[in-house]
Formats: structure tokens, C-alpha cells, sequence
């Protein structure tokens, strides 16, 4: 079965990894990299898209989006987690290509109109391009295939904030705008991606088999790895969004649940991702008035990793 897909994406360790998945894995058609700001600048996403895929011998075409939040200021890019240059800041070397001249909005709307019912939009940075794809044209909410999001938490907490996930934090309004558009939709949150750890001994494995790439992921993941001992004291790191295409390849490693998502705006809330099961009487109906969406509550972590290890090595 081949999964065409749009991987929309800010580069970023964690999306390197996912992004070295999508050009590897042969049920993959990786359709093009929409690139936002998040981990790192607008510029230094679509570098690294770019040499990401160049490394991987692919020509992918990347079209540079969202540079900043709807409505929100800009919370500066967390260097101190990805590095100033997205991947660890090890030494990178020069990229040839270039963007593709339409915005990541204009590429979402006429990829997915190109192929209706075949492509899934795969999310893992803020949300700014697919809200600005919807304001184009809603009707590709009837047009895509599914949308996958790595964003949110249910009942994990957040990483940001006390209740907010990064991507939905950084653009909470853009959020709010797609997990509930109504387009046949995925969560995959902390809740799931908290359950997975990364090893040293993984990435040796998965840098073993990537030649020239394998060398970014592995020294990108060293600075990344430095960060999570720190604030999570794990030895490894959480591959956050290679769990999106772990969830669209093999669903069957993830626990869900249906059910109404919301997402708060303002306040000291922001960002925070509210679920009410399908069913669930709540004291008032405001919770469970937008659109039923899947929401992932767990995950097999182990098993997801040895996929990813296995997907790369």
C-alpha cells in the first residue's frame, strides 16, 4: 500500500528524523516538505528541508510557509533545544536547491486537488500553513485523504506550558482553525510520543545505514539527547514526529479514542488541547460541539522505536 504525503515540517531533530523516514520508507510517496517556523526561522526550516533531502540523494520540492503565528506574538525559536541552526549546530554543508516558487499553502491546495482522496497531510510543526491552505480553499477539507497532526496533549501535560504542547502553543489559533475544520483527522500528542525513547544504541543502528545523512542525524541527536537528559533525565530523546508516520503506517501500535477537540487561545491556558470523549455528557454542550477526531492516549513505545530503527537502519 502506498501512503502519498505532504510532510509539513520545522527542522528541527526530532522532524530530521522524521523526515529521513518519509524519503526512506518504500509505502511512502513523500509528495513534497511544506516548511513553517517553530524550532527554528522560516529561512533555516527550508535550508534544512532542503539539504535534509539532498543528503538523502532525493529531489523533493519544499515550499516555504508560515513565518510567525495568525494572531500571537512570536515566541523566539528554542535554540537551547534544536540549536541555532536546527540540527545540533554540527557543520552543515552547502544546499543547491531551492524552494519552489508558490507558497506552502498554493503547494498544499494544489497537491491535494491534484490527487483528491489520495493524499495525507502530515503536520508536525505550529499549524500556520494548513490554516492558510483551509482560508484558500476549504473545500480540501473534502478533499484530502486525512490529516495527521504531532501536536497537543490530552492528559500528559504540556512542554511548553503547564498544559500546552509546543506546536499548538506556538500558533493556538491556527491550531484551533484545523483539529477542527472537519476533515478526517489524527492526533498524535505527548501521550503517545512521552512513551518513546530514542537510544544512543538507536541512532548508532539508524546512522549505520543513512551514509551522509545518517551523520546529521547522529550528531543533531547528541545536542538533542544533552537536552532531554536535562529535562526529562532520560538517556535518549522522544522522536515526536517520526510517531505521526509510526501512527499512519502502523496504527496498531497507539491506543485512541474519539472524540471533540478544542483548543484554548488566550490566557494562560493557551495552547492547551481539550478533548471530550465521543459520548461523554459534560456539564454543558461547549465541549463537544466541534467535529470528531481521533486522539492518540498511548502509545507501545518500545515497538515504535524498533519500527523507526528498522524503517532507517
Amino acid at each position: 500500500m502506498s501512503y502519498p504525503i505532504i510532510f509539513d515540517t520545522d527542522p528541527g531533530v526530532d522532524d530530521a528524523q522524521a523526515i529521513a523516514i518519509a524519503l526512506r520508507h518504500p509505502e511512502i510517496e513523500l509528495l513534497g516538505l511544506t516548511t513553517t517556523y517553530g524550532n527554528v526561522d522560516i529561512n533555516v526550516a527550508t535550508r534544512n528541508a532542503l539539504l535534509l533531502s539532498e543528503l538523502a540523494g532525493r529531489r523533493i520540492p519544499v515550499a516555504q510557509g508560515a513565518a510567525g503565528p495568525l494572531v500571537k506574538p512570536r515566541h523566539p525559536a528554542p535554540a537551547h533545544i534544536h540549536g541555532a541552526n536546527g540540527l545540533g549546530n554540527i557543520d552543515l554543508p552547502e544546499v543547491h536547491g531551492r524552494a519552489e516558487p508558490i507558497g506552502a499553502a498554493q503547494f498544499i491546495v494544489e497537491t491535494v486537488r491534484a490527487r483528491p482522496g489520495e493524499v495525507t497531510l502530515v503536520a508536525v510543526g505550529p499549524l500556520g500553513n494548513l490554516a492558510a491552505a483551509l482560508q484558500l480553499d476549504p473545500g480540501i477539507v473534502e478533499a484530502v485523504k486525512r490529516v495527521v497532526i504531532m501536536g497537543g496533549s490530552i492528559k500528559e501535560g504540556g512542554n511548553v506550558s503547564p498544559v500546552a504542547e509546543a506546536n499548538i502553543f506556538n500558533d493556538p489559533h491556527a491550531a484551533s482553525r484545523v483539529l477542527t475544520a472537519g476533515w478526517p483527522l489524527t492526533l498524535v500528542g505527548l501521550d503517545a510520543t512521552h512513551r518513546c525513547v530514542l537510544s544512543p544504541a538507536d541512532m548508532d543502528a539508524i546512522a549505520a545505514g543513512q551514509g551522509e545523512l545518517g551523520a546529521v542525524l547522529k550528531g543533531s541527536y547528541a545536542f538533542y539527547r544533552e537536552f532531554y537528559q536535562q529535562a526529562l533525565s532520560i538517556d535518549g530523546c522522544c522522536p515526536h514526529d517520526s510517531c505521526a508516520l509510526a501512527w499512519l503506517l502502523r496504527p496498531e501500535l497507539f491506543t485512541t479514542a474519539r472524540g471533540h477537540l478544542s483548543v484554548v487561545t488566550e490566557g494562560d491556558a493557551a495552547g492547551q488541547t481539550l478533548f471530550a470523549p465521543e459520548g461523554r455528557a459534560f456539564i454543558d454542550e461547549r465541549w463537544s460541539r466541534t467535529p470528531l477526531v481521533e486522539a492518540c492516549l498511548g502509545a507501545d513505545g518500545p515497538a515504535v522505536v524498533q519500527w523507526i530503527v528498522d524503517t532507517l537502519k
